[in-house]
């Protein structure tokens, strides 16, 4: 739990409560960011546009509900602003031509499951990523997500079914999961 104090020295402008509050949650808001962006600097610049909102915004946290919730609200907004502004949701490839996608093999050892899971999810079109991001993940409705992304709401269903196939096969391919029955599981190690 976050301390009061922090947040009120956040709302006065207090560069050092800042610079804790930025540490603090930075590396978790992070991850979200990545799942989200095209690259590395991509989420850098999530990351930054949505601590900037935090920082600008924190004077309207009511210190109800979790803070933490709050901060992660703030960095999935900024994450599906950057991909509208960019337009890169509407880059996406048709069903056959994903199933081609090409697999990088780890060269970094062994990883923890929750980041190759994450890089698995990357090598998803954009289109089927969000859907899967925000479904799966960050707990929205497809119809939620239809208004968030200005698409019909059968859309939304089909991306995220697509991408959980396309998904499930990158994962079985990679040797992550072994069947379809451990499907749900993954997605578990990712919240």
């Amino acid at each position: 739990m976050i301390d009061q104090s922090l947040i009120q020295g956040c709302i006065d402008n207090d560069a050092t409560a800042q610079r804790a509050l930025y540490n603090t949650f930075s590396p978790k808001m992070m991850s979200i960011c990545y799942r989200f962006a095209y690259n590395k600097n991509d989420a850098q610049d999530i990351l930054q546009e949505a601590f900037l909102k935090i920082f600008s915004q924190i004077h309207t946290y009511q210190f109800k509900g979790s803070f933490e919730g709050w901060v992660r609200r703030i960095v999935v907004n900024s994450c599906i602003n950057y991909i509208k502004r960019n337009k890169k949701f509407n880059d996406n490839v048709d069903i056959a031509n994903a199933y081609n996608i090409q697999i990088k093999e780890n060269n970094i050892g062994q990883m923890m499951f929750t980041k190759q899971v994450v890089e698995c999810i990357r090598l998803l079109p954009i289109g089927f990523r969000t859907v899967l991001n925000l479904y799966a993940i960050e707990g929205y409705s497809h119809k939620e997500i239809s208004e968030i992304l200005d698409i019909q709401e059968s859309t939304s269903r089909s991306q995220y079914t697509r991408a959980k196939v396309i998904l499930e096969n990158i994962l079985i391919k990679k040797g992550l999961i072994k069947n379809k029955e451990e499907e749900l599981n993954w997605i578990a190690e990712l919240k």
